[in-house]
């Protein structure tokens, strides 16, 4: 089945890629700015990617929720985690973050970490 997630990690590396070849400036600034605050520091990458995710999803930043799930697993976040962050998104915002649950649920399906045997999403 293909979802706005599978479709994400599909065209994203092209879409950032032209947009780099069409705004060097933008491109350069934010990644220097990225590579500096994202990295190890008194907090992990891992934490910072997870807080990127609660900040995207109480944004509502689909992009945001994509690329920061896809960066919080490659940092060594687990499924339990990242739903963890959901609940806390819903705790702080109620009902706009409550809906943007499925976009996390979508991007963990992408990226190969689905839901346990016996649990259906």
């Amino acid at each position: 089945m293909t979802t706005n997630a599978t479709n994400h990690y599909a065209i994203w590396p092209d879409r950032i890629g032209a947009m780099k070849e069409e705004t060097p400036d933008i491109a350069r600034g934010f990644g220097a700015m990225f590579q500096k605050l994202m990295g190890d520091g008194a907090l992990s990458v891992r934490e910072k990617e997870l807080i990127a995710l609660a900040i995207g999803m109480s944004v509502r930043c689909e992009a945001c929720i994509y690329s920061h799930v896809e960066k919080a697993v490659k940092a060594g976040a687990t499924r339990e985690q990242l739903l963890e962050v959901a609940g806390v998104v819903v705790t702080m915002q109620g009902g706009p973050g409550f809906v943007y649950v499925p976009k996390l649920l979508e991007a963990l399906d992408a990226l190969g970490l689905s839901a346990p045997e016996g649990v259906s999403v």
